[in-house]
């Protein structure tokens, strides 16, 4: 008899009502004017000579497609690029002799954010990422997840469910924006491991002890790998219900918010070792930017000290260049991806293991949930349901047939309606990926390496072309969500 495996598989891309891939805005402005040529064609023909060019330019950038994206949208950003590069907007140069308190410290989208340290009602401290433009506050659990290849299949669908559950209770938390689970791997710089072996080492031992340790000490770093993940939480002090006035009630309630999501995560596979410090915040930024300090960093850390010695102006690089395809920082190059469309089929629990496997490079995978509020869900799940059913009756009024994606897509937003009515919860999930190299000449093999592993696990990924530093900035425990940011832009 075979055994039975269990796979999963609840996502969908959002498909509005729309005709010919657009949304419902584009959709009713391609129709006004369509019936704009209709009356100007009735009252006055010849007056089409001069409004049918512009209307039929209009809409090939519109429809035409590359990539799924419009073409008009990608000649606006490719124009938005240029002039960013005119500008200097793509350059950053720290100012080293500079101090100022309102300066900022980071480049980019990093720039409104400072770190702020707080008590965390046991005796300790943690670390909170403070927005001062949007006034949102992110904070950073550390975890240790438990290895599915180790576990039984029973306890893996488990911590599914358990993980399946806790993402819905977001839905009933409104003042969580969205939570960012990151897993970082780096080749271990052996530093760690060095300053173990020699405080363990005492001077009377065997000389030939000491030099099998030394020899592990030198060879363990080609063999071993530096894992860290981390769950940041962004929290919104304006949607909590107990409304905080300022900033310590914000923080306060911030904390009590974190109490009630870290007991209920550890039935998800994962042992919470605590809310990671303001001096690990910083430290995981500054490995970030400069590859070659994540030594000295791991040093810092153990250190009692390691608050006053690691800050945020040390989190930030002395300088940062972003090209179209990569960004250059302090000792190293990065390439960041971002997830363009997930698994077409039904996956196991394992199917990312091979993407946040460590490898020989630096590399950081984040997976961004931004749970839509319990009263909201369902409503939105509902127009996916119309909006699939609009579909299928345009297409029967044109004479076209059903595909075998169209169908595929209808069931499964109602599917998603049926499961949201049993109190499953609803997400919107992104996912992006950032490799770091410290010679550029790697930089071609760990493109690759990446995107073979994200082809292994049936994911497609698209490089962040122009938008290289948003999604560096992504992948750090900073609480930046690239949707947010392009709404932003277009507000």
């Amino acid at each position: 008899m075979g055994h039975e495996v269990r796979t999963y598989g609840g996502w969908r891309r959002r498909h509005p009502i729309g005709l010919l891939g657009l949304d419902t805005t584009s959709t009713f402005i391609v129709l006004a004017c369509a019936m704009l040529l209709v009356l100007v064609a009735a009252v006055a023909p010849q007056a089409l000579v001069f409004l049918v060019p512009p209307v039929v330019l209009a809409g090939g950038l519109g429809l035409v497609r590359i990539g799924g994206v419009p073409v008009g949208r990608l000649a606006l950003a490719r124009c938005r690029w240029h002039w960013g590069v005119f500008c200097g907007r793509n350059r950053y140069r720290a100012g080293v002799v500079v101090d100022h308190p309102c300066a900022f410290q980071l480049p980019g989208v990093l720039a409104p954010l400072t770190l702020l340290s707080a008590e965390d009602g046991y005796g300790g401290r943690y670390g909170i990422v403070w927005d001062r433009r949007t006034g949102l506050l992110t904070a950073t659990l550390r975890v240790v997840p438990t290895s599915t290849w180790l576990a039984d299949r029973g306890d893996a669908d488990t911590w599914v469910a358990a993980w399946g559950g806790w993402l819905a209770t977001l839905g009933h938390t409104p003042a969580v924006r969205w939570v960012t689970v990151t897993v970082e791997t780096a080749p271990e710089p052996g530093s760690t491991l060095a300053d173990s072996v020699e405080r363990a080492v005492v001077p009377a031992a065997p000389a030939a002890a000491r030099a099998i340790m030394s020899e592990l000490v030198r060879t363990a770093p080609s063999a071993a790998a530096d894992v860290d993940t981390r769950v940041s939480i962004t929290f919104d002090p304006r949607a909590s219900p107990a409304s905080p006035k300022d900033l310590v009630e914000a923080v306060a309630e911030l904390g009590r918010t974190l109490d009630g999501l870290a007991s209920r995560l550890g039935a998800c596979g994962v042992s919470v070792l605590g809310r990671a410090t303001a001096a690990e915040i910083a430290g995981a930024v500054r490995t970030a930017f400069d590859p070659h300090a994540r030594g000295e960093v791991n040093r810092l850390l153990a250190r009692p000290s390691s608050e006053e010695i690691l800050s945020w102006g040390e989190a930030g690089p002395v300088a940062a260049t972003e090209h179209t395809d990569r960004y250059e920082h302090d000792g190293g190059t990065s390439v960041t991806w971002a997830w363009h469309e997930p698994p077409r089929q039904n996956v196991r629990s394992d199917v990312l293991a091979r993407l946040v496997a460590p490898g020989p490079f630096p590399k950081r995978v984040a997976l961004q949930y931004r749970a839509l509020p319990a009263a909201a869900a369902s409503r939105v799940l509902q127009q996916e349901v119309n909006a699939a059913a609009f579909r299928a009756q345009f297409r029967r009024r044109i004479g076209r047939d059903e595909t075998a994606r169209d169908s595929w897509d209808a069931a499964r937003a109602r599917q998603a309606a049926v499961e949201e009515a049993m109190g499953a919860g609803v997400c919107l999930v992104s996912m992006y990926a950032t490799v770091t190299v410290t010679d550029p000449a790697d930089l071609r093999r760990a493109v690759a390496q990446v995107e073979a592993s994200a082809d292994s696990s049936k994911i497609r990924l698209r490089r962040l072309w122009g938008s290289q530093a948003a999604g560096f900035a992504t992948t750090l425990p900073c609480g930046i969500c690239p949707p947010e940011l392009s709404r932003r832009l277009v507000h």
